[in-house]
């Protein structure tokens, strides 16, 4: 099998003939969402960059997950949005490992900052004696490298051992790439689906233990606390729970799908996939911009000052 040949393949989507007299409508929906996406995250991340007052580990949390929202997004939609107005959808061989390896590597680092996110409240609300020595920028800055260098180290791995893999299909079943990509190699190695386990618990199952484990003595010690400290447990700690049931859901759909895809509507795989490159993405600044009391006050400020600099009438 010659390079050309490996490196070039057609991937096409698998797709009902409603969905390919759609394709348009599809195209102003996904291209209006992705806008909307970045919008929403750019607009958080620059209030948190901007305003002083938000120079805490949480919100810098907050902020380190919204830009690898935008990142996880922009390495689906763009591609995605040109295959939409394709009649042909293609994506060499390269690219789509590429495009394998940044989902998982995204994927993998969201669970990793929502878990700092929660060693963060639990540290805040559980023992607020040690917050103080425990929110030092060192600190922040070495779980943020953590929740990025790590899964980047683990995902990288597979990748690079599939380069020179033979295929021996050049149909990938999907709308993008990602481990059903699996399918289309000659042979399947143990060792490969042995270490994907592997990942799948460290970067995966561990952190949501984690999450769910801190959050559990959080709302313990906040139902055994006065009502401040439970106003505080529930405003900072609930949008994170959201953030987290929404992502686990989807990612859990994206894990399990590749085993049933022979059986699962096309159609409904269609959408449910959709949800998994957009739902989460633009959701997340809505839940925090909504649910957190200082994101919210600086954006309802600056909807003010935009409402009477531009929209009050000038008297003559």
């Amino acid at each position: 099998m010659s390079l050309s040949s490996v490196y070039g393949f057609p991937v096409l989507l698998q797709r009902s003939m409603s969905l390919v007299s759609y394709r348009y409508l599809y195209f102003v929906i996904m291209l209006t969402a992705y806008i909307l996406l970045i919008c929403f995250n750019v607009s958080i991340i620059c209030l948190i960059v901007i305003h002083k007052n938000l120079h805490e580990p949480m919100y810098i949390f907050i902020a380190a997950l919204l830009l690898n929202s935008i990142l996880f997004s922009s390495n689906i939609h763009p591609k995605l949005l040109v295959d939409f107005l394709s009649e042909k959808q293609i994506v060499s061989y390269q690219a789509c490992l590429f495009q394998v390896f940044m989902f998982y590597f995204l994927s993998s680092s969201e669970f990793l900052l929502l878990s700092a996110m929660a060693y963060d409240r639990y540290v805040s609300i559980c023992k607020p004696l040690q917050y103080p020595a425990k929110r030092r920028t060192t600190t922040v800055s070495l779980l943020l490298c953590f929740a990025w260098l790590v899964p980047a180290c683990y995902i990288v791995v597979p990748v690079a051992l599939n380069i020179n893999s033979k295929l021996c299909s050049f149909t990938l079943k999907g709308i993008f790439c990602n481990n059903s990509l699996n399918k289309l190699f000659c042979v399947t190695s143990n060792e490969l689906s042995i270490y994907g386990v592997i990942v799948l618990l460290n970067l995966g199952l561990f952190p949501m233990l984690f999450i769910l484990f801190t959050y559990t003595k959080i709302i313990i010690i906040a139902f055994q606390s006065c009502g401040d400290i439970r106003r505080k447990a529930v405003q900072t700690c609930l949008p994170h729970l959201l953030v987290l049931i929404n992502y686990s859901v989807l990612i859990t759909y994206d894990v399990v799908i590749v085993k049933l895809e022979s059986d699962f509507p096309k159609t409904a795989r269609f959408v449910m996939t959709l949800q998994i490159i957009t739902y989460n993405p633009l959701c997340n600044p809505i839940i925090y911009g909504l649910k957190m009391k200082e994101i919210s006050n600086h954006l309802k400020r600056f909807e003010c000052c935009y409402s009477y600099r531009y929209l009050t009438p000038i008297n003559k």
